[in-house]
């Protein structure tokens, strides 16, 4: 059985994966984690998905910054741009949630 990237927990597959995006919902194929509800649609379904957003002309650009590190003591730091820390209401005390994925790295506001 193949196992979920994010917890290692059991997928299965799904035929009700949620896109909603302006107020249109698709509703795609694709795997779903049993255990952290982690959801995966097929490539093939995602780019389905954007090609009608496209055609519907409500597929938002990606937002892609890039930043440098710097160091700090031991570690690395990120700075984070304040538009973005505004809009994701981030402070000194909020936790951030840091997963790799493949040769991605997710940072998550925990609520």
């Amino acid at each position: 059985m193949k196992k979920c990237p994010v917890c290692e927990g059991n997928m299965i597959q799904v035929e009700d994966i949620t896109l909603e995006l302006e107020g249109y919902v698709m509703i795609l194929k694709g795997e779903r984690c049993e255990q952290c509800r982690e959801e995966f649609p097929y490539e093939k379904e995602t780019q389905k998905a954007i090609d009608i957003s496209h055609k519907l002309g409500i597929w938002p650009e990606p937002l892609k910054l890039k930043r440098h590190l710097s160091r700090s003591g031991g570690g690395l730091i990120l700075r984070i741009p304040s538009d973005i820390e505004k809009q994701f209401k981030l402070n000194e005390k909020v936790e951030i949630a840091i997963t790799k994925i493949g040769n991605k790295i997710i940072l998550e506001p925990e609520k």
